[in-house]
Formats: C-alpha cells, structure tokens, sequence
C-alpha cells in the first residue's frame, strides 16, 4: 500500500512538472517571436534610412552600409523563418524534430554576410581606383548617427533574449545587428573625417576596413553552424554529463556506465548511455534508478528541453550477449577512463 502511494505522489508532481514545463516553453516561445519581429521591423527601417543617406551624400562607405543592410534584412527574414521551423513538433519524418534548422539558419545568414563583404571591398577598391565624388556629408551623418544608436539597442535586445531563451537563431542575428552597428560607426568616423579634412581618398578605405569587419563576422556564424551540423561534441557538456553518471555510480544508483553520447539541436539536448545494475535486482527497481538518474542529467542543462534514452542492462554486461554480438563504437570511453 505504501509503495503504491509513493507511485501517485511521484506521478502527481510528474504531472505538475510537465505542466509547468509546457508554459515556460509557450512563454518562451513567445519572447522569441516577439523579438524577431522586431528585428524584422528594424531592419526595413535601416534599409530604407541607409538607402536616403547614400542618395544624399553619394558615399562609398555609406552604400556599402546599405549593401550590408539589404542582406541583413533577407538574413532576418530567413532566421524568422527558421524559429518558426524549429519550434513546430517532431513530425515522421523528422523524429528528431526540425531544430537544427537553427545551424542552417546560421550558415545561410553567415553565408549571405560573407557576400557581402566581398561586394563592399569590390566597391572600396574601385573608389580607390578611380576616386569618388561627395556631398552633403553633414546630413547623412545625423541620420546615420541616429539609425547607429536604433541598432545598438536591437543588437544587445536580441541577444540578450536569444542567450535567455536559447536560441541561436536570435543570437546570430543579433550578432550580425551588432556588426551592423559597428559597420555603422566605422562608416561614420570615416566618413567625418572626409567631411572635415576633405580628403576623398579616406571614405572607400573605411568601405575596405568595414568589409574586413564583416568578412570576421561571417567566418564565425559558419564555423559555429558547421560544428552544429556535424553534431560536434561540447566539450564542457561531456564533462559534466560524464562527472554526473560517474557521482551516480560512486553512490551507488548504478553498477557501471557505458555508450554515452550527446548532441544538441538548437536549444534541444539529445542523451544516450547504457546503465548496468546487480542481475538480481528487479526490472521496477532499476527502472526507478534510471529514472533518477535521468533527472539528475536533465538538471544539467536547466535551459534546455533534454531527451534521454538509457538502455538498462546486467552488470555482467558480456556474459547477458549471445555469442557473436557486436557492440558499437564507444566514443566517449576513451574520454571518462582517462
């Protein structure tokens, strides 16, 4: 009767638990939304202010601004799409679910960045070549200023939020928003130093700087989608998964640990591992070990939504195979035997 009891106690707060989950994921959600909405808004509104500082003043360094400007806003477009993706359910043919749209998201936007640069010191070298004519310098840089300080903002709010919420979708957009800013504020030391030391010559060598600024930026949203599509391991994340499933063994939950792995995708933690127990000991009682050890790992990464499989298995773990089995690679065992 006891044991029964104990069952509904643990199986009410299971309910509670996933309860409140489902809200905080919906809130969550939400906020993610809403920022790139804003984002969205944003930067149309860069766009078409860029656009009219460059018809005003006819700078090189103000239109390669704009140029940046025009892919960022189909980058966001893009990154809105792809939150959308990444949130809809695991589906038949996606049982992993549709986060790693995320690094692809990345990638495109990395991608599109990197164009952008080689546009930018295309055109920079050019105006070198053959020189560049300027004029009402003054009044593009008041409205650059302002447009500078609107991205400020946008860039630290949508990666605040994304670091909140776990989004890398939002991170790397608010990271190109803060490359945009400083391209920004580049353009604008450039282009002042044009205006009062008139000097021409000054305003494509800020444009090459700028692209060099950029071509940075881009480099590292490609490598950081490249490591999570080929679900490289983090290195921090293996750590504490092995430290927990090893504490776990010294008290005793479990005999012995093997076959571990872990990926991300998106703000999603996928975990793996085979647990040994006494061959005597019930398949209820192991079970409920599993299950403890299971939200001891899941409170490893409090941010994210963790999936854990465990196979259970005796300890006499070779003589439990037939003859002939053939266990896969271990990866990971070289890592917490060292």
């Amino acid at each position: 009767m006891n044991l029964e009891w104990k069952w509904q106690v643990q199986e009410r707060a299971m309910t509670a638990n996933d309860s409140h989950t489902d809200r905080t994921r919906a809130e969550t959600q939400r906020a993610r939304q809403w920022a790139m909405g804003v984002s969205l808004a944003v930067s149309l509104l860069m766009l078409v202010g860029k656009v009219t500082a460059t018809l005003l003043t006819g700078s090189t360094a103000i239109l390669s601004d704009a140029a940046e400007s025009v892919i960022h806003l189909f980058a966001t477009g893009f990154a809105g799409f792809s939150l959308w993706y990444a949130a809809t359910p695991p589906d038949p043919d996606h049982p992993y679910g549709h986060g790693k749209i995320s690094y692809f998201a990345s990638a495109v936007e990395g991608t599109l960045i990197l164009l952008a640069a080689l546009g930018i010191g295309g055109m920079a070298v050019r105006d070198l070549l053959t020189g560049v004519e300027l004029r009402q310098l003054d009044l593009g840089l008041y409205l650059l200023g302002s447009l500078t300080a609107v991205n400020l903002a946008l860039g630290w709010y949508l990666i605040r939020t994304g670091r909140r919420t776990n989004s890398l979708v939002l991170v790397s957009n608010g990271q190109h928003v803060m490359t945009d800013m400083w391209t920004s504020f580049g353009v604008i030391v450039g282009v002042g130093l044009v205006w009062m030391t008139g000097i021409h010559w000054l305003d494509p060598a800020v444009g090459l700087l700028v692209a060099g600024n950029i071509l940075w930026t881009a480099t590292s949203l490609l490598r950081r989608s490249v490591y999570g599509l080929m679900d490289e391991a983090d290195p921090d994340a293996t750590q504490v998964l092995l430290d927990e499933l090893t504490e776990a063994k010294a008290d005793g939950t479990i005999a012995e640990y093997h076959q571990v792995r872990h990926r991300r995708s998106g703000d999603q933690v996928w975990v793996e591992y085979h647990l040994m127990f006494p061959g005597d000991m019930s398949i209820r009682e192991a079970h409920a070990r599993s299950h403890e050890v299971e939200d001891r790992v899941d409170a490893l990464f409090p941010d994210d939504d963790v999936h854990v499989t465990a196979h259970l298995e005796p300890r006499r773990h070779d003589d439990a195979h037939p003859e002939g089995h053939r266990e896969p690679a271990d990866p990971l065992r070289e890592v917490f035997y060292e």
